[in-house]
């Protein structure tokens, strides 16, 4: 694919545009020699989607479908993706960006538009994976808040230096262009993502971050791609080890291992959001036995994920296939707010420091 120039020590921005501008010059070059345009697709069908041992993480494979405007049935699916890489490579140039939502009623005014947001997203991919770079960096964004961060660090966003101690109760909130943010300084040892904002705010108001001088995240449930960068970058750039404490279910555990070792569905930029290195700090199966916590009973649905689990590659390490097992076992689950039991400073005072210090 030709590009506008090499790609060596650009920014992002100016890799993407590149990028983008190389996607329709491959077309017109292919018209030029009176070839007939196509572009290759790396496939992201499950059978090209494999776990790579080494780096702990999904990655895809070396599959390609080949998009041909020779065919019939594929001409609609080329035009709508030469539509949609030349609005993100206007969103790149003015330094726009725009939700997937906006961008699918944009499309409403193109010669080739979707017939619902689904089918949009779809093609955001298929960009995305073709030319190798997430969607942030092609200027579209999710319609997700970000995660909220609070602990000592101190960050700037555009011209705007932001104290994630010095921002509300809340603290910083994660931007969708994470990578645009930049570390001026921090004074923390760790960081501790929670699963549910409940336990990011009694995190804050026994001022864990303190206590454990940490970054406090909170995850809002499944973590946003945003959310998993910045996990990320903290994790490489600024050397802090990144713990994550989800509720004791087959969901929880699945929440965590996305953070640690991707997805299968993001397979494609699982080099920019996976954390291999981040541990899983509770709520586990032992947990629940050995802090005689509350529970429910695990529901069929919850039963069949664990098996599910049991059989992913991402959790063959021996201590997540004991927790697996003694939950089936055990047949019940808790939240981490079950702590709350014991009183609502029992989880920062007693279960944070002898779970931390038993993964240190």
């Amino acid at each position: 694919m030709s590009e506008v120039k090499d790609n060596k020590n650009l920014s992002r921005k100016e890799v993407s545009y590149n990028k983008l501008k190389g996607l329709g010059e491959e077309i017109i070059e292919d018209v030029i020699k009176k070839d007939i345009p196509s572009l290759k697709v790396p496939s992201r069908g499950t059978s090209n989607i494999v776990y790579d041992d080494a780096k702990r993480y999904f990655v895809l494979g070396d599959r390609y479908g080949k998009r041909s405007l020779g065919n019939v049935k594929q001409i609609k699916k080329i035009g709508q993706m030469v539509q949609v890489a030349n609005f993100c490579k206007d969103l790149v140039q003015r330094e726009k960006t725009a939700t997937l939502r906006e961008m699918y009623y944009v499309s409403e005014g193109w010669d080739i538009g979707f017939d619902n947001q689904q089918e949009s997203n779809i093609v955001g991919e298929d960009i995305e994976v073709t030319l190798g770079m997430s969607r942030e960096d092609l200027g579209l964004m999710p319609e997700e808040d970000g995660a909220s961060v609070y602990g000592n660090i101190i960050l700037k966003e555009g011209d705007v230096e932001i104290d994630a101690l010095k921002s509300g109760k809340s603290g910083y909130t994660i931007s969708p262009t994470i990578d645009e943010v930049e570390f001026l300084d921090h004074d923390v040892e760790r960081v501790i993502a929670v699963e549910t904002m409940g336990m990011f705010h009694r995190m804050v108001q026994e001022e864990a971050y303190k206590k454990f001088n940490t970054l406090i995240v909170g995850l809002k449930g499944q973590a946003a791609r945003a959310t998993r960068r910045f996990l990320k970058r903290v994790n490489e750039e600024l050397n802090l080890p990144v713990y994550i404490c989800n509720d004791g279910d087959p969901w929880g555990f699945h929440i965590a291992m996305v953070i640690i070792s991707g997805s299968a569905k993001l397979a494609h930029v699982n080099h920019d959001l996976a954390t291999p290195n981040a541990k899983f700090l509770g709520v586990t199966a032992s947990d629940i036995v050995n802090y005689e916590l509350p529970t429910d009973p695990l529901k069929d649905i919850d039963v069949l994920r664990l098996k599910e689990l049991s059989n992913d590659p991402r959790y063959r390490d021996p201590t997540w296939q004991t927790e697996i097992k003694k939950m089936l076992k055990i047949g019940k689950k808790a939240e981490q707010q079950s702590f709350s039991k014991y009183g609502l400073e029992y989880v920062v005072d007693t279960y944070f420091p002898e779970k931390l210090e038993l993964l240190s």
